[in-house]
């Protein structure tokens, strides 16, 4: 099967990558996103998010004329859909929305013989719901679920699992799930991959596809869970837990990760509720490790919280007014300019409604902080920070790994300072 045009619909963090990769096996790629501004600033061979080596592979095809950015759908041999999933309403159920105006969208210009392809992380179900869609608005042609292997148009899910940092290497070399709605998508979409996947493109069901991202990000929530709660826990008993973790891991078959200050991000924060909504009865152990991470950024507060009162205590003279809390990072984790689902963006906006303290925010790979925050809170730098009272270690960028240990109060998620005395508030 030969595609000469490919259309990625969304060009975030996931689409304008692939776009680009496409793009750069000199085949024609048409990029559609809703934000016109991301448009034009990708038509002008620029990117609108941080993410390395992306730059240059971005103006090279913009500059050849193997890509090009559009606010409308255009024809084309497949589409990709990459667009957001996130909740509605408050027990974390899925928003299909973004996926749906997405598909008809794309409606009015498919043709017998496309490809449709769901990347976005969904729950089990939404290729299915993303092809009775497309048959609604299209009932001139057929789909795999009423003509199977002879249907018009193929459809497969096909979800992304790159690591942000790192996403143009892991777009080329990770290997590819593929779960076709019959073996024909499948074949379809193996095809399509294999333009520039060095890694494995491994075919099944769309069901399984899509089962088998929220299993690889629950694996993954299940096991911070547990260095989440042991840090609370270690804290509750007076023990270091960076050492205790050090320590336990040790043993042959024992590796605990790190724990932080929460979990961010748009897969491991998010993907877990997908399995829950849809099993809520068996899915015991990881909607408990969802709720055991959703708690943790409370607990940070916390701590913030009593170091304020144990300078407060230290210097009577002082008032809530006069502390400077200085947190470090906004990123849902290091190196990055990526906040969606941030904990730390959650822990400021907590400390930012209960403190009177003035708030200083250090974060180098954002500008400025878009109106988020209610309350005394600035972004500044490192050198003003070194004036604060009370220190709050969100995020490890790499910057941030090179500090001395501040003169004031420390809370330390991430275990940068003092590797040698408990984490929390210090004893300084």
């Amino acid at each position: 099967m030969q595609f000469h045009t490919i259309s990625m619909v969304g060009l975030g963090y996931i689409g304008l990558p692939t776009a680009a990769v496409f793009a750069s096996r000199k085949i024609k790629v048409i990029g559609v996103d809703v934000n016109q501004k991301a448009v034009d600033t990708i038509n002008r061979g620029e990117i609108h998010i941080v993410e390395p080596d992306l730059d240059m592979v971005v103006h090279a095809a913009v500059k050849e004329g193997y890509l090009r950015a559009t606010t409308m759908p255009e024809p084309a041999d497949a589409f990709l859909i990459a667009v957001p999933t996130p909740f509605k309403g408050g027990n974390h159920d899925p928003d299909l929305s973004y996926i749906e105006s997405a598909a008809k969208a794309i409606a009015p210009v498919l043709k017998k013989g496309n490809l449709v392809i769901l990347e976005s992380t969904s729950p089990v179900g939404a290729t299915e719901q993303m092809a009775e869609w497309l048959a609604e608005s299209r009932p001139d042609l057929s789909f795999p679920q009423t003509h199977g292997e002879e249907s018009d148009i193929r459809i497969a899910h096909c979800p992304e699992r790159v690591l942000p940092g790192h996403v143009i290497r892991e777009l080329v070399q990770n290997d590819r799930i593929i779960g076709g709605m019959t073996r024909k998508c499948s074949d379809a979409a193996c095809a399509l991959y294999k333009t520039f996947v060095e890694g494995e493109c491994i075919t099944t069901n769309a069901r399984t596809a899509e089962m088998c991202k929220l299993t690889e990000n629950s694996f993954r929530d299940v096991n911070i869970a547990f260095a989440n709660e042991l840090s609370v826990i270690s804290e509750k008993l007076g023990i270091n837990v960076w050492e205790l973790i050090s320590l336990a891991n040790r043993h042959p078959r024992v590796n605990i990760l790190q724990p932080g200050p929460g979990v961010g991000g748009h897969c491991i924060a998010v993907d877990p509720w997908f399995i829950v909504s849809k099993t809520p009865e068996q899915a015991k152990l990881i909607r408990t490790s969802r709720e055991v991470n959703d708690f943790k950024p409370s607990w940070v507060k916390e701590q913030v919280h009593a170091a304020v009162e144990c300078y407060l205590q230290e210097n009577p003279g002082a008032t809530k007014e006069e502390v400077t809390v200085a947190c470090y990072g906004l990123a849902f984790k290091p190196d990055i300019d990526d906040l969606r689902e941030s904990p730390a963006v959650e822990i400021v906006k907590m400390l930012a409604k209960e403190i009177v303290s003035p708030i200083l925010v250090i974060e180098p790979h954002v500008n400025d902080l878009g109106g988020r925050f209610d309350g005394d809170v600035t972004l500044g730098s490192l050198d003003e920070a070194q004036k604060a009272q009370v220190h709050v270690m969100l995020v490890d960028h790499t910057d941030f790994k090179k500090l001395n240990v501040p003169q004031g109060k420390v809370v330390d998620t991430r275990g940068v300072w003092t590797a040698e005395a408990p984490r929390g508030v210090s004893k300084k």
